[in-house]
């Protein structure tokens, strides 16, 4: 394995949570009657296009969409920002990471705006190879096309690339990219984000940290 590629939101950070506040407000603010859950369950890995669809249509225009996309994501960093927090253990494993050579990505539905904000925050010592992000105009999760371009970007073969995932649209996506999967537990059970492509399902980054994981990819 010479690459990693790594879903953003509830895999890098600890950001699920705001995001289900984030729609909980913002379909309160347009009378939208549908449960938080569902509607994670629904857009969750899905772009901002294809998120606001779910909730008003498939004939929404992409302009409404976006607009709209917009404001809901502006509620999320509001909410996020003063209590920002990385998956235990990220950073420290992201520069594990870099430092044994291995090409690192990004591959999140997220859009500029969230990612930057994100990068921001985080202030990882070692820069991603390379940011795919949910308004390049690719299709969301859990079809393959943001692991695919990131794998692209960085010159990696899809099978040498390991996905860190917390959703099951991001794992399932992993399978239709020929690639493996590591199941971050942040947001879901093991039993929800299990496969055969599967190799590891943890709480956060402290096991694969402790049980030498990088170290396990060139055994």
């Amino acid at each position: 394995m010479t690459a990693l590629i790594f879903d953003m939101d509830g895999t890098m950070v600890d950001s699920m949570p705001w995001h289900a506040r984030s729609w909980a407000e913002f379909t309160h603010r347009h009378g939208v009657d549908m449960p938080v859950d569902e509607i994670l369950r629904r857009t969750t890995g899905r772009n901002g296009v294809e998120c606001i669809r779910e909730l008003f249509g498939a004939a929404t225009s992409e302009t409404r969409a976006l607009e709209l996309i917009a404001e809901k994501e502006a509620i999320y960093r509001e909410l996020f920002a003063p209590v920002f927090r990385e998956v235990a253990g990220f950073t420290r494993f992201a520069q594990q990471a870099a430092e044994r050579g291995l090409r690192t990505a990004v591959a999140t539905a997220g859009d500029q705006h969230n990612i930057a904000f994100v990068m921001q925050h985080l202030r990882l010592p070692t820069a991603p190879h390379a940011i795919v992000g949910g308004d390049e105009g690719l299709p969301g999760k859990p079809e393959p096309a943001l692991f695919l371009e990131a794998a692209r970007r960085i010159g990696a073969d899809p099978a040498d690339c390991i996905v860190f995932e917390d959703a099951p649209f991001g794992i399932e996506a992993a399978r239709r990219a020929g690639m493996r999967a590591v199941a971050v537990c942040t947001t879901h059970s093991p039993a929800e984000l299990a496969g055969p492509h599967v190799v590891a399902q943890v709480p956060d980054y402290h096991p694969l940290i402790n049980e030498q994981f990088l170290e396990t990819l060139h055994a």
